[in-house]
């Protein structure tokens, strides 16, 4: 007997990290997107159709399963929609094998410029901020605040090599220059060697690139070598997995946040504040909301294309706002045109040893519409090549 295709359910396929350095970043992507699919199948499903997510692990660092785990899906699975990747050599990796199936792929939360730049493809699509855009919307602020010589610490793959180019070009149009810097393996443990080097180039901020379990390492241990009372210790992106995760007078620094869930002045960001806590016990993160908006743009999408065709998806969500109720932030939050990344809403500001309540440990001094500190489309590299 055969089951007519409409009884069957949309299948959304997430690949991310749930081992390793970023297994945090993964589960609470994988979390924000169930959620999401929850209240896509409460309001009927994705053209009349129930959703589902199908989830494997692709390891923190190991593009080669990366895109193993995604051929199962696609070729195995039969998923309408590919979601992932944090790490961003990873998200690379998986957008040649989308590209390659035509199947619409949303990357959550991998932040290297060439996903959405000079990598880019037709069906790919960014939620998260690129580098560029986080290092332009926090220079100022480290260099008002701090001064103008910084060092480096840098994780060596895709994401942290781009976003240290990114800092050095918004720093240097302020008067800012790079006096060193390292790059540090992913998954390092021991950042003694450096953060010894870090303090000898005197330099006014140490600026940590590092993400996950290596920067909850590297900030710890810059702490308990007194760091702080002889350079600033700041960054660009910062993670609210991080901030918990650090004793609290490890807690300081001026950082970019991607999302934060204490805007109270912002509609519908309580509701999903109390959706994620039914789930978790904990206020949700950036990393939340990234699978929150991934799984509800497959929905979107579809819903405007009438259509699961990967290029009809794709072509509807070309300059697509998301609603108020998925963008959570005060600004206007798109995929723009011809580069498919999502302008949303960065946060600027400094992490607090406490706030407002006990997981309010980030303070919001200023947020920047992504389209004001993303670079013009003709020049981040992207040229999106079109199906005949």
């Amino acid at each position: 007997m055969i089951t007519a295709r409409a009884a069957d359910t949309v299948k959304l396929g997430f690949c991310n990290p749930l081992s390793g350095t970023y297994a945090a970043y993964g589960k609470n992507e994988t979390i924000g997107c169930q959620l999401a699919i929850e209240q896509i199948n409460a309001k009927g499903g994705i053209l009349r159709r129930q959703a589902e997510m199908l989830v494997e692990d692709s390891t923190s660092g190991d593009a080669g399963t990366a895109v193993q785990k995604s051929r199962k899906l696609i070729e195995r699975d039969k998923v309408d929609f590919l979601l992932g990747n944090v790490n961003s050599a990873l998200a690379l990796a998986m957008a040649q094998v989308s590209s390659e199936k035509g199947i619409l792929h949303i990357v959550p939360g991998g932040h290297t410029d060439a996903v959405t730049g000079k990598s880019c493809h037709w069906n790919v699509f960014r939620v998260c901020n690129t580098t560029q855009m986080e290092a332009a919307a926090v220079a100022a602020a480290l260099i008002n605040a701090y001064g103008k010589k910084f060092y480096y610490i840098t994780p060596d793959y895709a994401f942290g090599h781009t976003l240290e180019e990114g800092m050095i070009k918004a720093i240097k149009k302020l008067g800012g220059e790079r006096v060193g810097g390292d790059l540090t393996p992913l998954g390092t443990v021991d950042f003694s060697s450096y953060l010894i080097k870090a303090q000898s180039a005197n330099p006014d901020v140490i600026v940590f690139l590092v993400q996950g379990d290596d920067a909850l390492n590297a900030l710890k241990q810059a702490v308990q070598f007194g760091l702080q009372n002889k350079v600033h210790l700041a960054g660009a992106q910062v993670e609210l997995e991080v901030i918990e995760g650090l004793p609290p007078e490890a807690r300081i620094g001026a950082w970019v946040a991607e999302w934060y869930w204490n805007q109270p002045d912002v509609p519908h960001v309580k509701e999903f504040v109390e959706a994620i806590k039914a789930k978790t016990n904990r206020v949700p993160t950036a990393r939340h909301w990234f699978g929150y908006v991934a799984g509800h743009t497959c929905a979107l999408g579809a819903e405007k294309a009438k259509s699961l065709k990967a290029i009809d998806v794709a072509r509807a969500l070309q300059d697509f706002a998301l609603p108020p109720e998925i963008a959570l932030g005060p600004n206007k939050t798109f995929y723009r045109a011809g580069q498919n990344q999502l302008m949303s809403t960065l946060y600027v500001g400094e992490m607090q040893a406490k706030g407002s309540a006990p997981d309010d440990l980030f303070k919001v001094i200023k947020t920047f519409a992504g389209s004001d500190v993303a670079d013009p489309l003709e020049e981040t590299g992207c040229k999106l090549v079109w199906p005949a």
